[in-house]
């Protein structure tokens, strides 16, 4: 038998089995994940499947919010110098961790010595040593519940970084997570569940933590109200869709949360099944090379933006459930303001007057594009489709996802549609796409102008001052026309009827907290 359906036939095994035990108690949360974790460390080892299940074990200083804005989290307040070089954390009461001790300022101190220690491993010791966006200087606790950390220069990124999933968080940690001779042991954080067993291949069970200190208001993404409603907690291996959807559907699992724009229509119609979804901060686009004969002139370029028509391509690809969006900024950013809903409006006359203006002659266009990504095919499709429509010559290139990817990195290819991963801060979706190409062939907006306005988003701090910041580059780029974004991606997901609770959300993470079984309705 296939590995991976080994794999998913056993956890769905165990599922049944131990089905008749629950019978007389309620039945821990069943939530999917296509692949194994690869590691318990925060920000070590790790893939997304790791970080979404370590996330609900540890918790940072502070968090991003449903809107991916950073906000306190075992911080109650965080207080920046004048100068924006100190950061100072006053820390909340009351805080425990899973094996009972207290959380004090000397636990962030440790914890970040531990992160920071030489080969320690953690993914993001690069960001905060100078070789990244921050480099921090000097990290102190003067008293039990104050952390000062003190920065080279002023960063707007600094909180964003400390927050980013792939860094763990820079979740605090008990000493107790390590043994005696410095190895990792297990995670003995803070979160609202604690890591109860870890069965290779099969699932990682997590179990409610009594002695959780929950913020009060309402659910906000990592931070805000993190109530355990469940007992038990089991993340499922499960590789294969079919087989996840088929469990699914017959209440062997509660959760999938990463659920395909093509199964949503087969699952919204499914018996005693509902499906979420939430913009996210990823970004499908149709990049262009500018410095290709054709392309260069910004009237051509203009012409292309304004042969699309972008609603009717986001509901194309997405089943209907993405909105358009011109912008570098994703919707879900607290900075997609008014300035960013301006986009090039389709019309195909006056795309057709500006193809004249640029004196296009009918040269051939190719659209690089993979199959390893469906929406992204189909949005190179559709595009070829109305581009010919207004007399453009584009043709489909499709190749491999490694021979794309290569392409993309050496800024050999006139157009492809190109799907970018999330960024969590404005200034870093801006910061991808936006460089020397000399230097970096893979940036597609060379504008000296551009790079100052990012510069010092990434610097201030002060939210009025990056939004003026991003308005602007907005309007630039709609002026230049380097590259046409076309819609964020969604977080899916299906959960049986008698889940309440779950929800989706910008940064495609599950959360476990706040979501409880009910009488089916």
């Amino acid at each position: 038998m296939n590995k991976n359906l080994l794999s998913a036939a056993v956890a769905l095994a165990l599922g049944a089995v131990a089905g008749a035990a629950w019978a007389q108690s309620a039945p821990p949360l069943r939530i999917s994940l296509t692949a194994d974790i690869r590691s318990t460390e925060p920000g070590v080892n790790r893939d997304s499947n790791s970080d979404a299940v370590v996330l609900h074990i540890v918790e940072g200083l502070v968090a991003y919010g449903e809107d991916a804005e950073v906000r306190p989290l075992l911080a109650k307040s965080v207080d920046i110098s004048p100068d924006g070089k100190t950061y100072t954390f006053k820390l909340r009461e009351g805080i425990k961790f899973h094996n009972g001790k207290p959380m004090t300022s000397a636990d962030v101190l440790w914890t970040w010595q531990h992160y920071t220690a030489a080969n320690s491993g953690w993914r993001c010791a690069s960001e905060f040593d100078g070789r990244g966006t921050v480099k921090v200087t000097g990290v102190e606790a003067p008293d039990a519940q104050t952390v000062v950390y003190h920065i080279e220069k002023p960063s707007s990124l600094f909180l964003a970084t400390l927050a980013r999933a792939d860094c763990g968080g820079t979740g605090i940690l008990s000493k107790d997570s390590v043994r005696a001779d410095g190895a990792w042991d297990k995670p003995i954080g803070t979160g609202p569940f604690e890591l109860a067993e870890w069965k290779r291949g099969e699932y990682i069970r997590l179990t409610k933590f009594a002695g959780y200190s929950n913020l009060d208001g309402k659910r906000d993404g990592y931070t805000g109200s993190k109530r355990p409603l469940v007992d038990e907690v089991r993340f499922l291996i499960v590789p294969d869709d079919s087989t996840a959807k088929a469990a699914l559907q017959r209440g062997n699992i509660d959760i999938i949360e990463d659920v395909s724009n093509s199964d949503v229509p087969v699952l919204q119609g499914t018996p005693n099944v509902k499906v979420a979804h939430a913009p996210v901060m990823s970004m499908t686009a149709l990049l262009m090379q500018t410095k290709d004969p054709v392309l260069a002139n910004p009237k051509m370029r203009q012409a292309l933006a304004h042969a699309i028509d972008y609603q009717q391509l986001a509901a194309a690809v997405t089943e209907g459930l993405a909105q358009p969006n011109n912008s570098i900024v994703p919707l879900v950013s607290p900075y997609y303001d008014a300035a960013q809903k301006q986009g090039w409006n389709y019309d195909p006359a006056q795309s057709q007057k500006l193809l004249k203006e640029a004196g296009y002659k009918g040269q051939e266009l190719a659209i690089l594009t993979t199959k390893r990504y469906p929406q992204s095919y189909n949005s190179a499709v559709i595009i070829q489709a109305m581009l010919q429509a207004v007399g453009i010559n584009a043709q489909l290139s499709v190749v491999e996802w490694a021979t794309q990817l290569d392409r993309y990195n050496a800024g050999t290819y006139q157009m492809m549609t190109f799907p970018y991963s999330a960024r969590l801060d404005a200034a870093l979706n801006y910061e991808m796409v936006t460089g020397d190409k000399a230097k970096q062939p893979r940036k597609v907006w060379d504008n000296p102008e551009a790079q100052k306005l990012i510069e010092a988003a990434a610097s201030d701090t002060d939210h009025a001052k990056r939004q003026a910041s991003f308005d602007q580059l907005h309007k630039l780029f709609l002026a230049d026309v380097p590259s046409i974004p076309l819609y964020n991606g969604l977080d899916i997901g299906a959960y049986r009827a008698d889940i309440r609770g779950y929800q989706p959300w910008a940064v495609k993470k599950p959360r476990a907290w706040e979501v409880e079984r009910v009488a089916a309705p």
